[in-house]
């Protein structure tokens, strides 16, 4: 049961990563763009700023398919050394700690959000970008991350206490042992 909702949200994560890159793809060509003219003389204008907010927004939309796709970096020296049950717990403790974190970055990012709609704020450049934007999809980015981190927090959990634990190991385990394995 848990597995299956863990491949929904791999499968939905895969579209996020998808649209991601093709933004950041748009970005560079974008970029690409502005420097050829550079060399002939004029300039589109604004390519660092733009650059900057879609680094931003690809950052906050891509950490969820990096959890679940195993690619956040761990320092794993006690977890490796240790049997099915350490391994589990340390990967149960770092999802918690990981869906604290990521939650409380959600929360506080809500604040800057709401005093750009307040404000009608603009960014501080010759482009004059409505900050709310950028800053909406950069905050939608961090809620479904911190949203996707407790959903697998829960389902680890769930099957650790159902007496699963070396299952864990394909939704939160490290991706390093995950390669030796297959």
């Amino acid at each position: 049961m848990e597995l299956i909702w863990i491949d929904r949200l791999r499968r939905i994560n895969r579209w996020v990563a998808l649209a991601t890159g093709a933004m950041l793809l748009a970005c560079a060509a974008f970029v690409l763009a502005d420097i050829i003219l550079r060399r002939l003389g004029s300039s589109l204008g604004g390519t660092d700023e733009i650059a900057g907010y879609a680094m931003a927004i690809g950052t906050a939309w891509g950490m969820s398919y990096t959890l679940l796709e195993l690619g956040h970096v761990r320092i794993d020296l006690l977890r490796s050394r240790g049997g099915t049950g350490l391994k589990a717990m340390a990967d149960i403790f770092s999802m918690i700690v990981l869906t604290a974190t990521v939650t409380f970055i959600a929360i506080q990012a809500w604040p800057v959000v709401e005093r750009s709609l307040t404000n009608s704020s603009r960014a501080n450049t010759p482009l004059e970008t409505p900050l709310i934007w950028v800053q909406i999809p950069w905050f939608a980015g961090w809620i479904w991350f911190a949203t996707v981190s407790a959903l697998v927090t829960c389902l680890a959990l769930s099957m650790v206490l159902r007496g699963r634990a070396e299952e864990t190991e394909a939704i939160i385990g490290a991706f390093a042992e995950q390669e030796t394995l297959q």
